[in-house]
């Protein structure tokens, strides 16, 4: 009797799964789909080349990515996306238990207006919580703010600073939070990388970071952050340049997101030639992973 009540439940799930035409797989056709959204779906087109918790396609209009908390949905529609996509977009997370209050998205502003209207016809409260622009660097420019000190490519001696600096750094943005083991392990693979920078003040202390990772042709850099007592120096803004030079000289188009919000940190970003490509935005209940 088991047996006929699990093969029931599989037939039910792969009928389902033809129906909405929907594969758990991607191949070269959503690679394509994301060429046009290449900046702001940078993330996207990386992840969903790895281990993931869950992942649909029907390689023409819709993609669905999640690794797993406390990291983000990734939804990627195509852009003038329809009613009946938008929504066959909606109803396929919610089926697959995303839509519960829990979980944060990533989407473009249109979906993600849908997303909001439906969760509350649902009784579930989404509401944007980032907004997020796509910059890419093509012909990067020097910093004409001068700071003290140098680059220093971290090393296994650097381990538990490059921790601390991970966890100060996803403290303050507030997303993708992990316990120490888990920022321990990352410093690891980052080390071991070898594209994860510090900028040492002319005392030798480490005052700032940055890295960059490749995907494709492009790379995209992160971990920007500076401590509280050594801001207003111009620290990352040499530290970013340099970093962003390295990537382009291993061949790289730079790319970073931002906060939208954080004006100052942004025009600091296109005074060092970084230009504005694309937005999105992060959706997410009261109770999201954060």
């Amino acid at each position: 009797m088991i047996h006929v009540i699990l093969n029931t439940v599989e037939n039910e799930d792969k009928n389902k799964m033809e129906e909405t035409g929907l594969d758990n797989y991607i191949d070269e056709r959503d690679r394509q789909l994301l060429e046009g959204d290449k900046y702001t779906f940078f993330v996207l087109g990386r992840v969903m080349e790895g281990d993931c918790e869950l992942l649909l396609s029907d390689h023409k209009s819709l993609i669905i990515c999640y690794t797993g908390a406390p990291f983000p949905v990734w939804i990627w529609t195509k852009s003038g996306a329809s009613l009946k996509e938008m929504d066959n977009a909606y109803l396929t997370a919610k089926e697959n238990g995303l839509v519960d209050g829990e979980h944060n998205f990533n989407m473009k502003y249109e979906l993600a207006d849908h997303f909001i209207k439906r969760a509350s016809e649902d009784g579930i409260d989404l509401s944007v919580s980032i907004n997020m622009f796509a910059y890419d660097c093509l012909n990067p420019i020097k910093p004409t703010g001068i700071s003290d000190g140098s680059i220093h490519r971290c090393i296994k001696e650097d381990m538990e600073e490059l921790t601390d600096f991970i966890d100060l750094f996803h403290r303050e943005i507030g997303i993708d939070q992990k316990d120490r083991a888990g920022y321990e392990e990352d410093a690891l693979n980052d080390i071991n990388e070898g594209r994860t920078f510090f900028w040492k003040d002319a005392s030798g202390k480490n005052v700032a970071s940055c890295k960059y990772g490749p995907n494709g042709n492009m790379a995209s850099i992160n971990l920007v952050f500076t401590r509280h007592d050594s801001r207003r120096k111009h620290y990352a803004e040499n530290l970013v340049y340099q970093v962003t030079m390295l990537a382009k000289e291993e061949g790289f188009v730079p790319m970073l997101y931002t906060n939208a919000d954080y004006v100052a940190s942004n025009a600091c970003y296109e005074k060092i030639g970084y230009v504005l490509r694309g937005k999105l935005c992060t959706i997410g209940g009261s109770n999201a992973d954060r």
